[in-house]
């Protein structure tokens, strides 16, 4: 039986959309309303109905089916208050499986990784304290600010798991908002859209690079670059990073890469 949240963003659902639509926009309390039309108990954050479909949980069956052929519904903003459902290419992105994993000295204090409280938090650590940003991207990165919280005209308060700034050899400067997923979250394409929305109004002029992240089986840390093209999220690059001890990366490892040279 579905759940609450279900009934309501489907009941939501059904009060927007017209057939055939590839968009439709609804308001915070129409969640209240159709609360009480069905009889559910109202949750403390009504909001967290909407972030769960946006960000978490695939929306329900009964509006999947009603997306245009060969695309998806996604939840994005529109104002404060105000969502639209909107058909897209592909609601979210998951990183590569089978792809190289590269061996990275793990510098993660000891208390840090022994107190973290859950996936996210554990993940944004491991990223700043072995400066996986940095390498990823091959330009100097610091961490600004975790957990920004911010207002986007057009799309009211958005939120970034960790915001850092960049420089190039070239002097070129850089603003990096990452995301972190652990466990069964996704990367959703809405997210990845209002991070760079926000860096281009917050930091026009700096050249933004958006980064997710997210841990995979065996501890290995996915990262991916994004960027739009012709409007939709696209994975611009990728690699996969494993932190191990130092003794678990052998000498002939190292004179393998060496022998490579520089990339």
């Amino acid at each position: 039986m579905p759940n609450a949240y279900e009934r309501l963003i489907t009941r939501v659902f059904e009060l927007v959309y017209v057939e055939g639509a590839s968009e439709a926009i609804f308001k915070r309390e129409l969640l209240l309303e159709c609360a009480a039309e069905l009889g559910v108990a109202v949750p403390k954050n009504i909001g967290d109905v909407v972030y769960t479909f946006r960000y978490r949980r695939s929306l329900p069956a009964a509006i999947r089916t009603k997306a245009p052929k060969g695309l998806e519904w996604v939840i994005r903003p529109a104002g404060d208050g105000i969502y639209k459902f909107v058909a897209v290419g592909a609601a979210n992105l998951h990183p590569t499986p089978n792809r190289a994993v590269v061996k990275v000295p793990d510098a993660t204090p000891g208390i840090i990784a022994a107190h973290a409280l859950e996936d996210e938090q554990a993940l944004l650590a491991k990223l700043r304290y072995n400066r996986l940003v940095d390498i990823f991207l091959r330009i100097t990165c610091y961490s600004l600010q975790n957990h920004l919280r911010t207002k986007v005209p057009g799309l009211g308060q958005l939120e970034v798991d960790e915001l850092y700034l960049g420089i190039d050899r070239r002097g070129a400067q850089f603003v990096i908002p990452v995301q972190a997923k652990g466990g069964r979250d996704k990367h959703s394409v809405v997210q990845i859209e209002q991070d760079i929305a926000l860096c281009q109004h917050r930091f026009p002029e700096l050249i933004c690079r958006s980064v997710g992240a997210q841990f995979m089986s065996d501890q290995v840390i996915a990262m991916m670059e994004f960027e739009l093209q012709d409007g939709e999220v696209v994975i611009l690059n990728e690699a996969h990073y494993k932190l191990v001890n130092h003794h678990e990366i052998t000498k002939e490892e190292i004179a393998s890469l060496t022998a490579r040279g520089p990339e």
